[in-house]
This record gives C-alpha cells, structure tokens and sequence, in this order.
C-alpha cells in the first residue's frame, strides 16, 4: 500500500508541476482562464480556443510545462545515487517514481497522445509552424533516450531487474 501512495504521491507532483508551468506561461501571455481538476487528471483552459491560435507563444504555452518536466527528471537522475541510498523508504520511493514519471510521460504524451486526445503536441506543433508528426518523432526519440537512461543509470541505481522486453538496454 505504501509503494502505490508513494506513486500516487509522484505522479501528482509530476502533474501539478507539468500543469502548473502552463498555467503560468499563459497566464505570463494573457491566455489563463481556468484550472479544472477532471476525473481524468488536471487541465489548463486557456482564453483562445484551438481553432483561432498561432504564434510561437503557443509553442512556449504547450511546451514549457513539457520541458520543466523532463528537466526535473534529468536533475533528479544526477544524485541517483545518494536518493536510492537513502534509509528514508518514502524518499527513496518518492525520488525513484519522480525521476521515472519525469522522464517518461512527457515523451510519452507528445508522441502518442496526438493519436488519441490532441494535447500538447498540436499546441507545439502550430506555434513553431512545424507539422504535428515532426513534434511526435523528436519526442518519440527523446522518449527513447530516456527509456535508456532509465534503464542504465535508474534501474542500476535503485536495483530494479527485470526481463521485461521493453526495458532491455539497446545500446
């Protein structure tokens, strides 16, 4: 029970510093208009609705809540080490799923989420007038550098074996 309100306790972070960076930009822009809290997960509603938006400030809207994430990640990963030495089992197991969730949805939900709920991919795509498939691709490439740190430097650190297919080493 303890390991699953540790994540919970992770993924809620994750989201509200990923939510909360994009209630900010907008708001830094003049595009905040409400925060909901959904059965789904939280969300940012902005002044301007999809149809009418362009610029790159939609670009830093959509993006910055992506790049902060993946940031903490990377800043966590580095003192892996003394996080997964640590005798404080909720730290540790905070510090482990913080640094997975971090790493991983962002990437995750630019590549795959245009598939199925638009987000903020469309967001990075139209302020950088690139095409939506060329914002999946790099976030699809940054999802597997990641997937491979993870599997490197995290797992070792905390570890974490498994046989699991898809966090073998590739390289």
């Amino acid at each position: 029970m303890r390991k699953v309100l540790i994540l919970l306790v992770a993924f809620v972070i994750v989201a509200a510093i990923h939510e909360g960076t994009h209630a900010l930009t907008a708001l830094a822009y003049g595009e905040y208009k409400a925060f909901h809290v959904k059965p789904y997960g939280l969300e940012v509603e902005y002044k301007t609705i999809v149809e009418e938006r362009s610029g790159t400030k939609w670009a830093v809207i959509s993006g910055t809540g992506n790049l902060l994430t993946c940031l903490l990640g990377y800043i966590l990963l580095a003192p892996r080490k003394r996080f997964s030495s640590s005798p404080n089992q909720f730290l540790r197991g905070l510090a482990y799923w913080l640094t997975l969730l971090a790493l991983l949805a962002d990437p995750l939900n630019l590549s795959f989420g245009p598939f199925l709920y638009g987000g903020d991919a469309n967001g990075i795509a139209v302020g950088l007038g690139v095409s939506l498939f060329a914002v999946q691709i790099v976030s699809f490439v940054v999802l597997l550098l990641n997937r491979e740190l993870i599997v490197q430097k995290l797992f070792l650190a905390y570890g974490v074996q498994t046989r699991h297919f898809l966090f073998r080493p590739l390289f």
